[in-house]
């Protein structure tokens, strides 16, 4: 089998990530290029300033060419944003032939059916996701086709998003030149990355904390089962800091990022932690910048667990909590989320990656390479793809396309 390149850019709110692989049936996914530049024009995964933006991404998508000598014409994006909702849908068709076998246009039409949701022309249907199908009332149906039945029955996780966000986002990835093969949403997208077919099907929470959201997603019995996304994340454990001991935003972050823990007591028990730590002229005590972080982690942590139903969520996710995204990296995260949750909690990185995958083995990378991954392992076949919106006129966006490609 010839191999395709895949590629995928994550438009995150603190840096934009480009990934380019070539794709094969035996080998798998192989990294070949990656760029990866601070985000601007962003706030909370929502596109503020839409010629930064752009220029970000043009130049994590020049990094990715240059180091992969491959021009790219599209790619997996992803999406994030309080203005994401999410519900569970069910339909049901008619088996009406006379041998009553489930065929694959069969598959399609239920498929279809659970996609008429309302929805308001202010949103737009992201995704239509299969939970579970039933046969007759035979429930657990992983695959119906070639099984006899009079109905086929589907139950689907349907999520949408208001239709200004993604133009917004969209327009900045096609004004370089770029096509989208698809939207992703991002913590979908992160789940391929890091979580294991076992803990899908056991039951998980997975928790991408970015620098500006928190992408939550459940799975139960192999599917999806919930998705939220949360608007706390690193940006505001920085502007705590910031506030708290009052230090300019950019050395807070940089203390944050050199010295942060939300476990100070635990990791400075031998006496080797600083008292005082110090960063362009800036002196604070350790003590209290770590006091105030782990106060932001403990409220993102209770954040999540009320995603879920507090009597039974032991019940519903045995196989815990696995933590990812650039904020993850606080040293001693995974041990708050054990003593707060009593809940198994981990930290996702990025896995099953071959090429130059070694820039991309850590958890602020897991958006990308999810996508990636998603781009390689359903295409533009799955039956749930969100046909992703467009501000112009077919011709005139093909046009106007393929002038940027020209020019770059």
């Amino acid at each position: 089998m010839a191999k395709r390149i895949v590629s995928a850019i994550d438009v995150g709110t603190t840096k934009v990530c480009t990934i380019i692989a070539d794709v094969a049936q035996k080998e798998g996914v192989r990294i070949i290029g990656v760029g990866v530049t601070p985000s601007a024009g962003l706030h909370k995964g929502l596109v503020v300033n839409i010629n930064e933006a752009k220029e970000s991404i043009r130049e994590s998508i020049r990094q990715a060419e240059h180091t992969s000598n491959v021009k790219i014409d599209s790619a997996y994006i992803g999406v994030t944003g309080r203005h994401i909702t999410s519900t569970n849908n069910h339909a049901v068709v008619a088996i009406t032939r006379n041998d009553r076998l489930v065929r694959g246009d069969d598959l399609k039409r239920v498929l279809q059916a659970a996609r008429k949701v309302d929805v308001s022309s202010e949103r737009k249907l992201l995704h239509a996701i299969p939970r579970a199908y039933s046969v007759d009332g035979q429930q657990g149906v992983e695959n119906p086709v070639g099984m006899h039945g009079f109905r086929l029955d589907v139950e689907t996780h349907v999520i949408t998003a208001t239709m200004s966000s993604l133009q917004n986002l969209t327009k900045c990835i096609r004004s370089v030149g770029i096509d989208i093969d698809d939207l992703v949403l991002e913590p979908l997208a992160s789940s391929e990355a890091v979580l294991s077919e076992d803990e899908k099907r056991v039951g998980v929470i997975l928790a991408d904390i970015g620098g500006g959201t928190t992408d939550v997603a459940i799975f139960r019995e192999g599917s999806i089962w919930h998705t939220a996304i949360l608007p706390v994340a690193g940006y505001q454990v920085t502007r705590d800091i910031a506030i708290g001991l009052g230090l300019p935003f950019e050395v807070a972050e940089e203390m944050k990022r050199k010295f942060g823990s939300v476990m100070p007591v635990y990791e400075g028990a031998d006496s080797e932690s600083p008292t005082t730590i110090s960063e362009d002229g800036h002196g604070v005590s350790y003590q209290d910048m770590c006091d105030i972080i782990r106060a932001r982690a403990e409220e993102v942590l209770r954040l999540i667990l009320l995603e879920l139903p507090r009597s039974e969520y032991e019940s519903i996710v045995p196989a815990g909590l696995v933590l990812t995204g650039g904020s993850s990296n606080l040293p001693g995260l995974d041990a708050l989320g054990r003593d707060i949750l009593s809940l198994p909690v981990r930290i996702g990185v990025p896995t099953n990656i071959s090429g130059i995958s070694d820039l991309l083995l850590n958890p602020a990378h897991s958006t990308g390479v999810g996508l990636l991954l998603w781009g390689a392992k359903y295409g533009k076949a799955q039956p749930w793809r969100s046909n992703p919106v467009s501000s112009a006129p077919a011709g005139l966006k093909g046009l106007a396309s393929r002038l940027l490609k020209l020019f770059r």
